[in-house]
């Protein structure tokens, strides 16, 4: 999987993903231009999808019609001496049972994205230099 961001503006970024452009930017009160989500939001996003995708794919499955299904994501960066949180809200229609929400919930935590985020992360950096077209 790759993502390339590519300064579009101020502090604005395009961002290539396969065959799909998003822009991603800072809100004005942090000196962007309030263009597109930033990139804490979408962190945020990401999980909320992933975790909505995993379990209506589980659902589906299962041939459960769960109907809407919203994940709700909020998000605290980590400061010093604590840590990143998390709060997911999944709200199902109230027409499943309670062992189908209770089934969703713990599949919801096996998302790529929520185990990706709990787990170990490494990062390998490189730096290259190039010429720019003028």
């Amino acid at each position: 999987m790759k993502a390339t961001a590519t300064r579009s503006g101020s502090l604005r970024q395009a961002i290539r993903i396969r065959d799909h452009q998003l822009t991603i930017d800072e809100p004005s009160d942090k000196g962007g231009e309030d263009s597109g989500p930033s990139p804490q939001e979408m962190l945020a996003a990401s999980l909320a999808a992933c975790t909505a995708i995993t379990m209506e794919m589980y659902a589906k499955r299962k041939g459960w019609d769960v109907g809407d299904v919203e994940v709700a994501c909020d998000y605290t960066p980590a400061e010093r001496g604590c840590p990143t949180r998390f709060n997911l809200v999944m709200r199902f229609p109230d027409s499943l049972s309670d062992e189908q929400v209770e089934r969703l919930r713990v599949i919801a935590a096996k998302c790529p994205v929520h185990r990706t985020l709990e787990g170990e992360v490494m990062f390998d950096e490189r730096v290259e230099r190039v010429s720019l077209a003028s």
